[in-house]
């Protein structure tokens, strides 16, 4: 009962947000859930009203966690913006299955095709194979590292996982906490798992696991978990880790009190302003052996679409090929920190530049990119099985198990 007044008071919310707006022609409303970029975007559409100057651009945002809730209220309703940015996968699909967004093609996005395979994946429906967002940002998974710290205890960063377990232990030694990372807020137990095990997995292993030669009792899946767990064992993790929430994190290692931070690339600005004078680098997930494929994980976090029934499709059209163009992506990586998939985008931040480098060689986000389209979601049963593996109330082995008996509710291939 309580979690249906939750819901209803939800859409309660939802719907008095989205009490219709008039448009006029030249005129875009634009939503996200990015209230904290406003100024940056309206710079963006400053630079796109050199070339479109009768075209006002209206900005709206809402409540990340409110947002898809949001929008496809006032989708359903007719009352939607012109332009807006979608999730991906899962959520996205959510939008483009109903037939709300508009299809991008060479036709009216020329060269959308030319965006790398991995983040146009995020914006194209599985049903028909149609693209219906430009993609704006990927995220990686990866560990980034005080170079302060690593210099202070005499280590490097390792190549393989029996190296990373020597600079734990030297980090341990000399005083320092090896890693910044908890286990109290969920989400982060699914980075964590890309950030430090997909070199481990590997490309072969995802390809196994979407066809269904594999499931996650797989071998080679339960032993990376039981590397993972025998980090927390030693106690290389934050002290008392599973009552660290994410802030938590954030600031022991921005405050250069612990060494590594297996996370995304998303961390970095805020890192940086949190603490200007941190000295920091990042490097792939370790590989088991030397000679194997180093990886880190790639999601894409994101797209720009059109509403399939905006009055003002033209300009709409004319905003998403900005949001294309090697001008923006250029601009929305160096004022905003983040890795653009725009072909051709040029980093001035060296540490961009090396991520960027380093996405080269990739494999998915396992969870959110091939099992968060129904429930029970991959991601929460990841996130929910490492929480209890790490905290010791389950095996490796038994999460593989569970993690698999959940998808399999759903996913055809794990139906043996």
């Amino acid at each position: 009962m309580k979690a249906l007044k939750t819901l209803a008071a939800a859409l309660a919310a939802a719907t008095m947000l989205v009490q219709p707006i008039a448009a006029s022609a030249g005129e875009l409303k634009f939503w996200t859930w990015r209230a904290e970029d406003k100024a940056v975007y309206l710079d963006f559409f400053k630079d796109f009203n050199v070339k479109n100057p009768d075209v006002k651009i209206t900005f709206e945002a809402f409540e990340p966690q409110n947002y898809p809730t949001v929008l496809s209220t006032a989708m359903a309703g007719d009352k939607g913006p012109d332009v807006m940015m979608v999730r991906a996968y899962g959520a996205f699909e959510a939008l483009a299955k109903p037939g709300y967004l508009l299809e991008l093609n060479e036709s009216n996005v020329p060269g959308i095709t030319k965006f790398p395979e991995a983040s146009l994946k995020g914006e194209t429906l599985r049903s028909d194979g149609k693209i219906y967002a430009v993609p704006f940002s990927t995220q990686t998974m990866l560990v980034i590292y005080n170079t302060e710290l690593f210099a202070k205890a005499g280590v490097k960063p390792p190549e393989t996982w029996d190296e990373l377990v020597e600079v734990c232990k030297k980090l341990k030694a000399a005083g320092i906490t090896p890693f910044a990372n908890g286990t109290a807020t969920a989400w982060q137990n699914e980075t964590i798992v890309s950030a430090l095990l997909s070199s481990q997995l590997g490309k072969q292993f995802e390809a196994d696991i979407v066809s269904g030669k594999a499931d996650f009792t797989d071998k080679r899946f339960v032993d990376a978990l039981g590397r993972l767990n025998d980090l927390a064992k030693a106690d290389y993790l934050a002290p008392s880790f599973s009552g660290i929430d994410y802030p938590t994190m954030q600031q022991l290692f921005s405050s250069g009190q612990a060494a590594m931070f297996a996370g995304g690339s998303f961390e970095l600005a805020p890192f940086l302003k949190a603490n200007p004078a941190l000295k920091m680098d990042v490097f792939a997930s370790p590989v088991l052996k030397k000679g194997d494929e180093r990886l880190v994980g790639l999601y894409l976090d994101g797209g720009f679409a059109v509403n399939a029934k905006s009055a003002n499709k033209a300009d709409g059209i004319k905003l998403v090929n900005y949001f294309a163009s090697k001008q923006f992506g250029d601009k929305f990586a160096n004022t905003l920190g983040n890795l653009s998939p725009v072909p051709g985008v040029q980093f001035t931040d060296p540490m961009l530049g090396k991520v960027a480098e380093l996405n080269k060689q990739n494999m998915s986000y396992l969870m959110l990119v091939h099992f968060r389209y129904q429930e029970p979601s991959g991601s929460v049963l990841l996130q929910s099985g490492v929480q209890k593996m790490l905290a010791g109330k389950a095996t490796p082995a038994e999460t593989g198990a569970e993690i698999t008996k959940g998808i399999a509710t759903y996913y055809a291939p794990f139906k043996k």
